[in-house]
Parts: structure tokens; C-alpha cells; sequence
């Protein structure tokens, strides 16, 4: 399925490219810079981004269940993820207030 229209990077290449971060290092953050770093391209306009972390969960919940490791132990990034959204709704981000105006 093709994910990023700007770039051409379809869902494949995306899991490809988180197995392999993963096996390189099963624990780390792989996040969606990462990805785009790795296949020399940048995200251009954004509208992909949740469609590739949400493709980064799947692959890496799956990695994790494959390993035989204790779901005890297994890192639960999809309820990690929606607490970090809750926690930014509604919050500003570094940005100007509406009030300011440039000369």
C-alpha cells in the first residue's frame, strides 16, 4: 500500500526498514525521522506521518510478541502513545501567541 504519496515509500518498504532498525537494536526508539533518514528522503508535507507511526507500532509489537519474550516485559507503545496525545491536547506548542504581530 503506498503511504507517502510525496515520496513514493509504500508500507512494505517502511516494515522493512523497521525490522531491520529493530534488529539492530531491538529496544530503541524508532520514530518516523528515522525511517525517512534511512531511505534518504524527508517527509515533505507530513499528511503520512501518522499513517507511518502507526505502521511503526504494528511492526514493532509484532517483533517484540515474535521474540518469545514475557508479555510481562513487552513495551506497550500504543498505550504510550495515546497518553502522550491526551497529555498534548489542548496544550500550545512553541508557537506565537495570536496577538503577535510582526512589524
Amino acid at each position: 500500500m503506498l503511504v507517502c504519496q510525496c515520496n513514493m515509500i509504500t508500507s512494505q518498504e517502511i516494515e522493512e526498514i523497521v525490522l531491520d532498525l529493530l534488529k539492530a537494536d531491538p529496544w530503541q526508539l524508532v520514530v518516523p525521522a528515522k525511517v525517512y533518514s534511512e531511505l534518504n528522503r524527508r517527509a515533505k508535507c507530513a499528511g503520512c506521518v501518522p499513517n507511518v507511526v502507526d505502521i511503526i507500532v504494528r511492526v514493532t509489537e509484532n517483533y517484540h510478541a515474535q521474540q518469545a519474550i514475557p508479555p510481562a516485559e513487552l513495551v506497550q507503545l500504543q498505550s504510550g502513545l495515546e497518553k502522550l496525545k491526551k497529555q498534548r491536547t489542548g496544550v500550545r506548542s512553541e508557537r506565537r501567541t495570536t496577538s503577535h504581530r510582526a512589524a
